[in-house]
């Protein structure tokens, strides 16, 4: 007969969960504050009032995920078998995209399922030595990118060690390291999250088929609202099209999210704290690009980021996002492209009753909240749609047909300037403006998001073909954006460069129908002088990537 197989799906609590219904709004009612909630905001910083809040959201929902009514919407099934034996030894969230404990559906999941089964949870990531640098040149990781990375994952190993879980750092590629680990630690299930990339996605096939034939696996999007697969069967053709689809599912999925629990199965296995000098060390990419020092990584800085944007900058959102100039921007991307705090978590905001999408805030400032949750929720999954439905994301082949045509129809026209990779990436051009951009993408490791589009389009307009100039684009993007390798980035790219999600314009040299931008526009729109002034052209002074290696000669 062999061992009894359980299902991995656990079956919900028969009990309805209210929140599902009134925590996602708050247009029915308010409640009114308590008397602690009142010294709280009276007496606490900005930040720490806000994760009290969180904390207390979370408190309010459920005391862990076994009493939450988890929606079997966000899991899709991978492996043939759907089910585990009834003597596995453990659940494992193979975490990769979603680098938090809290406010990660797929770690809920994950412990819903070992608190089902009665068993240990462990955690796993598996870090790339060479990430994407060598073996795909158009998927570029820098060391900066790293330390942002494994600073979150420590952050991630203490967390997670609170609450009785057990967190290992695996050394190599999912596929060579993870089915052994699987085996070695009789786990009898492994749940994921998801991103929509070529590499991620193929690491996870190969995982599937690689795993033992009676160890499932599935996937739970962590990652967007509405998870990419409920959002929309198809590629979609604009924001236009998809956000009726999000805007309509978002009462079922923007709910508020359960704790995750000090887990009462303990792992027989002894704990060995994770080496991350040793991990940092085998990293083998480019460690010319440094550090910066205005951000910091992990969930806790990504709440007080988050918390700084609220407090002080989202009435001024509308008016001035898209000023350079202003520093009006939620600096939340780079969080987001790790998983270090939850998009879903900063557009909730505060509290079951009191919502960030839809109390105070939606009413004092309501332009610039719909502004800043369509980049947030609409454009941000839009671009996950694009890559998990376009496997050309990456290339000019992805492009509509109609930017394909215009961009050949105008091949061959002349430049009036055409720079090397080099060039660009040194900021060695005769536009003041589009030097200020760059340095702003090597200094800060981010760029404006309207000059972002500049950036892009003059790369387009100044470079030997369309595909050089996408090649170029994604290529400094990566290396030096802290939120590089991410679906926004590549969708910037090629609706800068290729006009995806946009429509055709007035026929002009080299642009064809591309949307295009100048540098007079910009002059018009805000005070470029105080822009440039800030961000002075990189071959100014001394690359300070390239210093030590100067130094050392």
């Amino acid at each position: 007969m062999g061992p009894k197989k359980r299902q991995l799906s656990p079956t919900p609590p028969k009990k309805k969960d209210k929140t599902d219904s009134e925590d996602s709004s708050e247009e029915a009612g308010t409640t009114s504050a308590s008397l602690d909630e009142v010294k709280s905001e009276q007496t606490a910083d900005p930040s720490e009032r806000l994760f009290q809040e969180i904390n207390k959201a979370r408190a309010a929902v459920g005391k862990s995920i076994e009493d939450f009514k988890f929606n079997k919407k966000r899991v899709r099934m991978l492996s043939d078998c759907k089910v585990a034996s009834e003597d596995c030894g453990a659940i494992l969230y193979w975490m990769s995209r979603d680098g938090r404990v809290e406010d990660n559906w797929a770690l809920l999941y994950a412990q819903r399922l070992a608190l089902k089964f009665k068993v240990p949870l462990h955690v796993c990531y598996c870090l790339v030595p060479v990430f994407l640098g060598k073996m795909f040149t158009m998927f570029y990781a820098s060391i900066r990118g790293f330390h942002f990375l494994l600073g979150g994952l420590e952050e991630v190993e203490k967390d997670l060690l609170s609450r009785n879980i057990h967190f290992h750092l695996l050394l190599g590629a999912p596929p060579k390291v993870l089915p052994k680990f699987v085996s070695d630690n009789n786990i009898g299930g492994v749940v994921c999250d998801f991103a929509p990339l070529k590499v991620p996605m193929r690491w996870v096939n190969e995982v599937c088929k690689k795993l033992p034939e009676d160890v499932p696996l599935c996937q739970v999007d962590a990652h967007n609202i509405v998870p990419c697969w409920v959002a929309s069967e198809k590629l979609e053709y604009a924001a236009r099209t998809i956000r009726p689809k999000i805007n309509n599912k978002l009462p079922e999925f923007l709910t508020h999210f359960p704790p995750v629990v000090l887990h009462p199965y303990s792992s027989d296995v002894k704990y060995e704290k994770v080496d991350w000098v040793r991990a940092e060390k085998s990293l083998e990419c480019d460690r010319s690009v440094p550090d910066v020092n205005w951000i910091k990584p992990g969930y806790r800085a990504g709440i007080k980021m988050l918390s700084d944007f609220v407090e002080k900058k989202i009435r001024w959102y509308n008016d001035k996002r898209n000023d350079p100039s202003q520093d009006v921007q939620s600096n939340l991307s780079p969080y987001f492209h790790f998983g270090q705090i939850a998009p879903q978590r900063a557009v909730l905001g505060k509290s079951k009753n009191r919502t960030f999408h839809s109390h105070r805030y939606k009413k004092q400032y309501k332009e610039s909240v719909e502004a800043w949750v369509e980049e947030a929720v609409v454009r941000r999954e839009l671009a996950d749609n694009f890559c998990f439905y376009n496997p050309n994301y990456d290339s000019l082949k992805g492009a509509p047909e109609w930017a394909q045509k215009t961009l050949n129809d105008h091949r061959k026209d002349k430049r009036p300037y055409v720079y090397t990779k080099k060039e660009f990436e040194d900021g060695k051009t005769h536009d003041p403006l589009w030097n200020a951009c760059q340095m702003q993408l090597v200094r800060d490791a981010k760029l404006h998001g309207y000059m972002r589009m500049y950036w892009a389009k003059k790369i387009l307009e100044w470079s030997k073909s369309p595909e050089e100039a996408l090649e170029i684009a994604i290529y400094l993007n990566d290396k030096f954006e802290l939120d590089g390798r991410d679906p926004n980035g590549f969708v910037g790219c090629l609706w800068s460069v290729g006009g995806i999600h946009d429509q055709g314009w007035g026929e002009r040299a080299i642009f064809g129908k591309i949307r295009y931008m100048n540098y007079e526009g910009c002059k018009r729109k805000f005070d470029i002088n105080t822009f440039m002034a800030k961000y002075k052209t990189i071959s100014s002074k001394i690359n300070p990537w390239t210093a030590s290696k100067k130094t050392k000669k």
